[in-house]
């Protein structure tokens, strides 16, 4: 999916989340659940990846992408390449990811 955005040329929103983590389901509740994040995302693709499992698989991925596990929030640029300094590791509250948004609007 995230070759099938880079094609459509829209940046990229990559949420790594998992049902056992209460930080994932805080920001699910009060920052991605907010009409007004979800306005602010409409630009991008989002993609959430499912880690609740835990298999060797997905730890190979976080171990690939330098991440320790949920949540984390990845942002691509329409030509499909990472933002690595606008990372978003651990809880955010709706006003700081709005911040983080409206700072990235210019580089995506």
């Amino acid at each position: 999916m995230l070759s099938e955005a880079h094609s459509q040329s829209r940046p990229v929103v990559l949420d790594f989340y998992a049902d056992w983590c209460i930080s994932c389901k805080v920001m699910e509740r009060n920052v991605f659940g907010d009409p007004q994040v979800v306005q602010a995302l409409s630009p991008y693709t989002l993609l959430q990846i499912d880690l609740t499992d835990n298999t060797p698989a997905q730890q190979a991925l976080l171990n690939e992408l330098g991440l320790f596990g949920p949540p984390a929030i990845l942002f691509y640029s329409r030509n499909g390449q990472e933002l690595p300094n606008q990372r978003i590791l651990g809880e955010m509250d709706r006003e700081e990811f709005m911040r983080h948004l409206g700072g990235l609007a210019t580089g995506v």
